[in-house]
C-alpha cells in the first residue's frame, strides 16, 4: 500500500510564484499582470527578473482581464494574478465576453481560494468559483494540491492554448508530490489503490483524503484515493474505472457542494454508471473568519468528515 508523508509545508501560492519565475526564464512570450497584490501572489521574482514584462494594473480587476485579452492578440501569454474572489466574481462578465467567448489564451491565476483564506472572512472566501468557471465554454479549470504540483501546473498551462483558471491558496499545506513531476492537464492521478470506496479529492482536500485513507485502513476499509487536479476537462475514464471497481464514491473539495467537483463526478456517474455517492463540501453556506483548521472542521471538509462520508456510502452499496 502506498504511504505518503511530508517533511515540509508550503503555500500553494508560492508554487505559483516559483512556476511563474521559471516561465519568465524559459518562455519570452509569458507576461504577468497583477491587481495590486504582488506580494500575496508571490510574483516578486518574475518582476525582478522581467520588469518589462509585468503590468501593475492596480485595483482594477475588470481592466486587467481586458488588457490580458488584448495582449494575446500580439502573441503574448498573459498570467493574471489576484485573489480568487476578484479573479471570478468581480470580473465574470469580462472573462465571459472577452476571454472565454473568443478563446483567448489568458491564464487566470487565482490565490486565496476557499475557506482556508481564513481570517479575512466570508467576503473574500469565494466558494463558488469552480462552478462559475467550469460552466464557461472553452475554459480549463485546474486546482492543484500542493506546492510542487502548483509549480508544475503553472509551467504546464503556458503550453496549453486557450483560457485556463488556475486555483490555489494561502495556507501552508504538506508538500507530498514529486518536485520533478510533469503535470498533465486532464489526467487524474491515482495516489492509493483501494477496493471498498473511491475518494476523489481536489486541491487542499487531497491531503485530507490521504489522512482519511489511513484512518479507514485501520478500520479494515480499503479506500482508493484519486487526485482530480483538473476539474475541467474531467478525466471521465479514470472516474468510471475506479467507481466500477469500488462500487461507491466520496468527493472532497474546498468549494460549495453545488457546482463543484462533486457535481461533475455525480453527472458523469449518472450518465454512465449510477453509483452511490457522498459529497464532502460546504453545504450552501458562506464562510466566516477563523483559522483554516477551525473553518474546515466547522464546515465539514476535513479528514474526519471524509471518513464519515466513506462509511455512509459503503453502507449504501
Amino acid at each position: 500500500m502506498t504511504k505518503f508523508s511530508y517533511t515540509e509545508k508550503q503555500d500553494t501560492r508560492s508554487g505559483f510564484g516559483a512556476g511563474l519565475a521559471e516561465l519568465g526564464r524559459t518562455n519570452p512570450n509569458v507576461v504577468a499582470l497583477c491587481a495590486d497584490l504582488v506580494g500575496s501572489l508571490k510574483m516578486q521574482e518574475f518582476i525582478k527578473e522581467n520588469p518589462e514584462r509585468f503590468f501593475q494594473v492596480g485595483i482594477a480587476e475588470a481592466n486587467m482581464m481586458g488588457l490580458a485579452a488584448g495582449l494575446t492578440i500580439g502573441g503574448k501569454i498573459p498570467f493574471t494574478g489576484t485573489f480568487a474572489n476578484f479573479s471570478t466574481g468581480r470580473v465574470y462578465d469580462q472573462i465571459r465576453q472577452s476571454i472565454a467567448y473568443s478563446e483567448k489564451n489568458v491564464k487566470i491565476c487565482a490565490s486565496h481560494a476557499g475557506l482556508t483564506l481564513g481570517e479575512d472572512g466570508a467576503t473574500h472566501q469565494i466558494l463558488e468559483d469552480v462552478g462559475m468557471m467550469k460552466m464557461l465554454p472553452n475554459m480549463t479549470v485546474i486546482n492543484p494540491c500542493d506546492y510542487n504540483q502548483t509549480k508544475a501546473a503553472t509551467i504546464a498551462i503556458a503550453e496549453h492554448h486557450g483560457p485556463v483558471y488556475l486555483r490555489f491558496g494561502r495556507p501552508k499545506v504538506p508538500i507530498f508530490t514529486p518536485a520533478d513531476q510533469k503535470f498533465e492537464i486532464g489526467k487524474a492521478l491515482k495516489l492509493i489503490e483501494g477496493t471498498d470506496v473511491t475518494i476523489f479529492a481536489t486541491g487542499h482536500l487531497v491531503w485530507e483524503a490521504i489522512e482519511a485513507e489511513a484512518v479507514l485502513a485501520e478500520a479494515g476499509i480499503s479506500a482508493e484515493v484519486i487526485n482530480i487536479h483538473t476539474i475541467k476537462p474531467l478525466d471521465v475514464e479514470a472516474v468510471l474505472e475506479s467507481a466500477a471497481k469500488t462500487g461507491c464514491v466520496v468527493t472532497a473539495e474546498e468549494h460549495q457542494m453545488n457546482g463543484g467537483l462533486g457535481d461533475s463526478i455525480a453527472q458523469t456517474l449518472a450518465l454512465n454508471n449510477p453509483t452511490p455517492l457522498e459529497m464532502v463540501a460546504v453545504n450552501d453556506s458562506f464562510g466566516e473568519s477563523g483559522t483554516p483548521e477551525e473553518l474546515m472542521t466547522k464546515y465539514g471538509i476535513d479528514a474526519k468528515n471524509i471518513v464519515e462520508a466513506a462509511k455512509r456510502v459503503i453502507a449504501r452499496k
